[in-house]
């Protein structure tokens, strides 16, 4: 919003209106030495002056924009067509509140129900919510409301091979709750569910960017009684097999990557789908078709559980917010590339990404770990990860995460993330860079 001065006339209206007759009667209860302290500022600048400076500073930051960028680990790297933001952007969206009153808010709710609508088609499940934070929340979320439908089941399954970012989320989140949480590794089916198990949660793909199948998964889950959780990258999901088609009773995924840009890591979009058996369970908000008195067509908060907002005692969650904003770049992303696009620039990541794999695998001292993947691979290196990572940023080069980050013991291992941004030239550069520099 644009500054606006009061102009010396407005100050003397608004003066008399509250019955003072100068500005210092209005400020009469504040001591005199406190009103104007000496404050040792810098000279004012022009806002000109404020521009160049400004940019001089962000010209400091490494950007995705100003360097080969093969780094990911939960935030991608990928193309946003211009309509994505200018449509966001409109005063209409941009400074909407939450849609409470559908007679006002039709564009808002209509955006909504579209993005749960493709959303749902995409993650395979029956209905999604608009929506958590990010997807470390949303996985949160999703495992609260499973250990919430039955209490007396205190143990969460996760996968040791889980974003330790989202492990940190998760743990905060029932940090208040006699709640176990036991780690496997591998496959997901191979995880040891009981009667205890609240839910089994699966990455697909994980954090390593491994891929395994889940229907095995899901049914082991389901004959102890257990809820399947997968979370998913959504985009992928546009090529392969979605996890709600394989068995999973709840979907969520960062939904970044579909028409959000990096922004420093956030905000991000917190994806969250279930079967329908679920869906009176889920946190957040549901936008429902309806029809008014007329017979025409109109949307509508629904199927929303008063007591997240004020009955907090009984509340599944205590999520009353979502990311608006993000969630309608995601919508206004997915309609404008359409199936076919959205299949077209997932190709384009698991191709790029499996022709800079084999070559990386080809160079003396680095390994491919990954046996199935889709657009992020784990590599062993012949030197410390961390080593490589400063070198190549020296050439304008970010060539993945190492791993030594969240793990001290995993100083050879290498993150790297190739989505559609990153063309022939950049990846034969990366391998060429990785090799001088591991010398």
């Amino acid at each position: 919003m644009p500054f606006i001065p009061n102009a010396e006339s407005d100050r003397k209206e608004m003066l008399e209106a509250i019955g003072k007759k100068s500005v210092e009667e209005l400020f009469a209860d504040v001591p005199a030495r406190k009103r104007f302290p000496t404050l040792k500022l810098p000279r004012a600048l022009s806002e000109q002056e404020v521009l160049k400076q400004i940019g001089a500073m962000a010209e400091k930051n490494r950007g995705a924009d100003k360097a080969s960028w093969f780094l990911g680990a939960g935030v991608y790297n990928h193309f946003i067509p211009a309509l994505v933001p200018a449509l966001a952007s409109r005063g209409e969206f941009l400074t909407a509140y939450t849609p409470y009153q559908p007679e006002v808010s039709q564009g808002t709710l209509q955006a909504i129900f579209e993005y749960q609508s493709m959303a749902a088609r995409l993650l395979g499940v029956s209905v999604v919510n608009a929506s958590h934070y990010d997807g470390a929340t949303a996985l949160a979320e999703a495992a609260l409301m499973a250990w919430k439908l039955d209490e007396d089941r205190k143990k969460i399954l996760l996968p040791e091979d889980l974003h330790p970012e989202y492990k940190a989320v998760l743990k905060t989140y029932f940090s208040s709750f006699d709640v176990e949480f036991e780690e496997y590794s591998g496959a997901p089916e191979k995880a040891k569910v009981d009667a205890r198990c609240a839910c089994l949660i699966a990455g697909y793909p994980c954090f390593s960017g491994e891929l395994y199948q889940l229907r095995t998964a899901a049914q082991r889950a389901h004959d102890a009684g257990a809820l399947f959780i997968v979370h998913t990258d959504p985009l992928m999901c546009a090529i392969l097999e979605s996890p709600g088609a394989q068995g999973a009773d709840i979907v969520v995924a960062e939904g970044q990557s579909l028409g959000n840009a990096m922004n420093f890591g956030g905000p991000g979009l917190g994806m969250m789908g279930a079967t329908e058996k679920l869906m009176r369970k889920m946190p957040g908000r549901i936008v429902g078709e309806a029809k008014d008195h007329d017979g025409r067509r109109g949307f509508v908060l629904t199927l929303t559980a008063r007591e997240q907002h004020i009955r907090r005692e009984k509340a599944v969650s205590n999520i009353c917010s979502n990311q608006g904003l993000v969630m309608l770049q995601s919508c206004i992303y997915m309609a404008a590339l359409g199936a076919g696009g959205m299949r077209q620039v997932a190709s384009l990541c698991y191709d790029k990404a499996h022709y800079a794999a084999s070559l990386i695998d080809g160079v003396k001292g680095f390994k491919v770990k990954n046996r199935s993947f889709f657009k992020e691979f784990m590599v062993s290196t012949p030197v410390e990860a961390q080593l490589l990572v400063d070198r190549l940023a020296k050439r304008k080069i970010m060539p993945g995460l190492a791993l030594s980050r969240y793990d001290a013991a995993r100083e050879k291992e290498l993150l790297i993330c190739v989505t559609e941004m990153n063309s022939k030239a950049e990846i034969d550069q990366l391998v060429a860079a990785l090799k001088e520099a591991s010398l």
